[in-house]
């Protein structure tokens, strides 16, 4: 069964990276998973694949409930002197951004349902003994999740604006003003960083005023992500994270920060750096 889950790796980890939304913990999971495996009695397993991608599954299952929520995950400061560098960046991966984004506002069960039968093909029969459930319920959770997906608040087409708006939740920040905070953000702005979310204006502002000792100091690189505004961070022309915003009717409707260091670099391009002389 080893060589079996070596010819899967790749589909395995797939599934977990849209589990998790992060590759570091997908390797985890797999890792995990093939302890399991090597210890498992699989001499009577008929279809390996599916078994594979339930062990999975289950792993990954099992870390979302586990998640407890952490301090807000700020970007990572470059030091620079003189004025803020302004470049656009082009995604990689436009899509998995925004899938990243609500599934990252999915419940565990919801996102399992829908990553393993939307994305992978997998029967709902073969889904409900992992979130001990029946098939309906499960084909309920998955429809659920995938109107969340499709119903996903929409960024203003108008980037200018966006980035307008972006630059005075910037400058609140580094004034430490709340309450500029507090007028920029929408009354029920979600905030999500990994596997914290805050939700509300005030909430969110009271978290984001912790990014004042970072704005002060940091050089912050505006960019256009997945077609909307936001900002990164780099070091040495390497993305090291990201923070995107989703603005609507001149107020941020949604904040989503990212550090998982594998993702950034797939969904934002090096800075080229000048040929020596």
């Amino acid at each position: 069964m080893i060589a079996q889950f070596e010819q899967e790796r790749m589909r395995l980890r797939a599934i977990a990276h849209r589990m998790l939304g992060s590759f570091a913990e997908a390797d985890d999971a797999l890792q995990d998973a093939w302890l399991r495996v090597e210890r498992a009695d699989t001499a009577e397993i008929e279809n390996p694949a599916a078994w594979l991608t339930t062990v999975v599954g289950r792993v990954c299952l099992n870390m979302l409930r586990d998640r407890r929520e952490h301090a807000f995950e700020m970007p990572d400061p470059v030091i620079e002197t003189g004025e803020e560098p302004e470049h656009q960046a082009v995604a990689k991966d436009q899509v998995g951004l925004a899938m990243l984004i609500v599934l990252d506002s999915l419940k565990p069960d919801e996102r399992l349902a829908f990553v393993l039968h939307d994305m992978f093909a997998v029967p709902f029969d073969d889904i409900a003994p992992l979130i001990d459930k029946t098939p309906a319920t499960a084909r309920q959770l998955a429809s659920r999740a995938r109107k969340r997906v499709q119903d996903r608040p929409q960024p203003n087409v108008d980037l200018p604006k966006q980035r307008e708006v972006v630059q005075a939740f910037l400058k609140a920040s580094r004034e430490g003003d709340l309450e500029g905070l507090v007028a920029v953000l929408h009354p029920d702005v979600v905030l999500r960083a990994g596997a914290l979310e805050v939700i509300g204006g005030r909430a969110v502002a009271g978290r984001a005023s912790l990014f004042r000792k970072y704005a002060t100091t940091a050089a912050i690189e505006l960019a256009v992500i997945g077609g909307e505004a936001g900002f990164i961070t780099r070091v040495d022309g390497v993305p090291f994270s990201v923070m995107v915003f989703t603005v609507r009717d001149g107020q941020v409707a949604a904040i989503h920060a990212i550090s998982d260091r594998e993702h950034v670099r797939r969904l934002v391009a090096p800075v080229p750096t000048s040929p020596p002389r």
